[in-house]
């Protein structure tokens, strides 16, 4: 018998491969029995699958098992012949043991796409559940980039599963929120309220719950994100937060969001040791404006009452109405209990302009009792009390006539309280009925002893207390905002006695003004120009002293309003020099003409060596800039003997002079003073 070719052999193999892939049921067993013939050149010849009943047996049969390990598929059967050969028997085998292989292959990878087919109608399902409900459900990795986005997520976002998929979780944040810590790269098991932002720009509350997403192994791999839009009952939470706790007419804080404001801010007073207070008010005839007018017109003025209180506090102060016309303030960003009295004021300056409602010239005033933290009481409902009480008190004293009604609780500071208003009226009658003057301190140059000029100094002359020294008014005058009238004031004087002098022939002296950081803005050039202009007198006759701390704020804007004095040919000189926080790399720039050197200095010289280092490194630095020095305060010889050793160009002091009125500085330019004549 011929042997069976190798080449016809592998060709049956391919053909069995293919008939496994192609075939199924009888096809496959008829396919399958036409290669077991054709390998063994039989005549006849089947494959039995496995679990089918065996037929019998053929003439000459030869049978091989088709098995893969414990796995039984059937088996091939040929005859027909006598016989087989060897090699036909070997191929039979081959073939077997390849159909083995083959069909367990196909075995596996049908179990595994019948698997798949599972798992992906599986998911297809919880997809479809995830689509259906309402909430919006997206996963994300550890980094926060999204890996899946329901519809639910596309309704409330409005970015598609497209446009989502890929991008980190962080553009969906709203603006405010951008530098906050993202939740989302945190662990899950976490509930809270978030502001989001939809594909529209519009901003919204939502209610997101985390969850992790872990792999086979049980590590963390992702999270899940739940979320519910929940604007409506913020909103609604806000309007009922908002009644709770705000006044219904004016949107002022009420009593009881007063209470827990205040008790929040005496816990950050105690531990900066501050002192706070609360004033509360009484408007005073609104009861009988609001009978006679009726509750509408009443609750127009409340309004507006309320309206130029919060404009006249600073953002950080707490003002509430109480009720009826009663309104309440919280100060604690304080440090002298004193500066309520200049904030209750400042309120009832409010009051002063009347109220024009429906064609109604409505006026109202005002009494304000006032408590302090910590002498009165550490809790908001005693300071409350207590300034309640005082209001009473300074009800009582509507009959003054002063007409300031503002009382302290404690009678301490109420009396110097009381003395503080009665000296700030007295000062604003002052400037109204001529009882400011100037006095004027000669300043000497140490090389010839002559008068070179003199420092104008305000004095208060009151008709009855006498001469008030500058120390009781003058800080008040900062404090209120009248030194700028005081200053005007002596700006307009001095220049009206230099004219006086000019056309009495005197010679020139430089008078020097002093300016208060109040006045020194851009307006400052245009008034002294103007003021020169209006009493015809040159530049020379005129010289400002400002301090460091009127320097060290806004350097720019300062050296500008600076170049515009020194354009007008005035000169600047920069008063008690070494006590503020002049940097010398500004100090170059200031275009100044003299440094003064402070009093405080010049005391404890010369036995004092720090003040003696101190003055003549001040010299130094002024001959460096090459600016004139004048020392303030020279009371002794041995003061003037340094000084003029040290390079000092100028003194002023009780060792020549005290200041003088107008009549008494005039005669001692024209008698022309030496440093021997000391005057009594």
């Amino acid at each position: 018998m011929a042997a069976h070719p190798v080449s016809d052999f592998l060709g049956s193999s391919a053909a069995l491969c293919d008939a496994v892939l192609r075939l199924r049921g009888a096809a496959l067993a008829e396919e399958l029995g036409r290669i077991a013939r054709s390998v063994t050149n039989a005549t006849q010849g089947r494959f039995v699958p496995a679990g089918n009943e065996l037929p019998p047996p053929l003439d000459g049969s030869l049978t091989q098992e088709i098995q893969f390990e414990d796995q039984y598929f059937g088996m091939f059967e040929v005859g027909g012949r006598t016989q087989f050969s060897d090699l036909e028997r070997q191929h039979l085998a081959s073939l077997a043991s390849l159909a083995s292989s083959v069909l367990q292959v196909h075995s596996l990878a049908q179990r595994s796409t019948h698997a798949y087919v599972q798992v992906e109608a599986q998911l297809q399902h919880q997809s479809q559940i995830l689509d259906q409900i309402h909430e919006s459900v997206l996963t994300m990795d550890l980094n926060g980039f999204i890996t899946s986005w329901n519809k639910g997520a596309e309704r409330l976002f409005g970015y598609s599963s497209v446009e989502a998929v890929g991008r980190n979780i962080l553009f969906l944040y709203d603006d405010e929120d951008a530098g906050f810590d993202d939740p989302f790269l945190e662990n899950g098991g976490r509930l809270m309220e978030v502001r989001r932002k939809k594909k529209s720009g519009e901003v919204f509350w939502a209610s997101l719950s985390l969850s992790t997403l872990h792999d086979r192994d049980d590590r963390p791999v992702g999270l899940i994100a739940y979320l519910t839009d929940i604007t409506e009952r913020k909103m609604a939470e806000e309007r009922i937060h908002h009644l709770a706790y705000y006044d219904a007419l004016t949107n002022l804080p009420n009593r009881t969001l007063l209470t827990k404001l205040v008790d929040q801010a005496l816990t950050v007073a105690q531990r900066n040791r501050t002192q706070g207070c609360v004033l509360f008010i009484d408007l005073n005839r609104f009861k009988v404006i609001n009978d006679t007018l009726g509750r509408r017109i009443g609750d127009e003025l409340l309004r507006e009452v309320a309206q130029r209180f919060r404009v006249a506090l600073r953002d950080q102060d707490l003002v509430a109405r109480l009720g009826g016309d009663e309104f309440a303030v919280g100060l604690f960003d304080i440090h002298q209990h004193y500066e309520a009295s200049t904030v209750a004021q400042k309120l009832i300056g409010t009051l002063v302009e009347p109220f024009y409602i429906d064609g109604h010239d409505l006026r109202v005033g005002a009494s304000i009792g006032i408590s302090v933290y910590p002498q009165d009481g550490s809790d908001a409902e005693t300071l409350l009390r207590l300034a309640d009480i005082a209001m009473y008190r300074a009800k009582l004293q509507e009959g003054d006539t002063d007409g300031e009604h503002v009382a302290f609780y404690s009678r301490d500071m109420n009396q110097g309280m009381q003395e503080r208003m009665r000296i700030e009226s007295g000062l604003r009658q002052a400037l109204g009925n001529g009882q400011l003057e100037l006095h004027y301190q000669p300043k000497f140059s140490i090389a010839s002893g002559q008068i070179i000029g003199a420092e104008a100094l305000v004095r208060w002359r009151h008709p009855e207390r006498g001469l008030v020294p500058p120390v009781e008014f003058i800080p008040l005058a900062e404090a209120t905002g009248l030194v700028v009238q005081v200053g005007e004031w002596v700006l307009e004087t001095a220049c009206a006695q230099a004219q006086a002098w000019k056309q009495a022939g005197l010679p020139t002296v430089r008078l020097a003004v002093n300016v208060s950081a109040r006045e020194f803005t851009s307006a400052l050039p245009g008034r002294v120009m103007e003021t020169l202009k209006r009493y015809g007198l040159e530049p020379s006759w005129l010289e400002l002293e400002i301090t460091e701390s009127t320097l060290m704020h806004n350097i720019d804007r300062v050296i500008g309003i600076m170049d515009r004095i020194t354009a007008l040919g005035v000169t600047l000189s920069l008063d008690d020099f070494g006590t503020g926080y002049s940097s010398l790399s500004y100090l170059k720039r200031f275009p100044i003409d003299t440094l003064k050197i402070d009093r405080s200095f010049t005391m404890g010289i010369p036995s004092d060596t720090n003040d003696c280092a101190i003055a003549s490194t001040i010299i130094s630095i002024a001959q460096q800039l090459k600016h004139k020095v004048i020392a303030e305060g020279v009371e002794t010889v041995e003061q003037l003997a340094f000084l003029k050793t040290s390079g000092c160009d100028e003194v002023q002091g009780y060792l020549f002079s005290k200041p003088l009125p107008a009549a008494e500085f005039e005669k001692a330019l024209r008698e022309s003073w030496t440093p021997g004549q000391v005057p009594v």
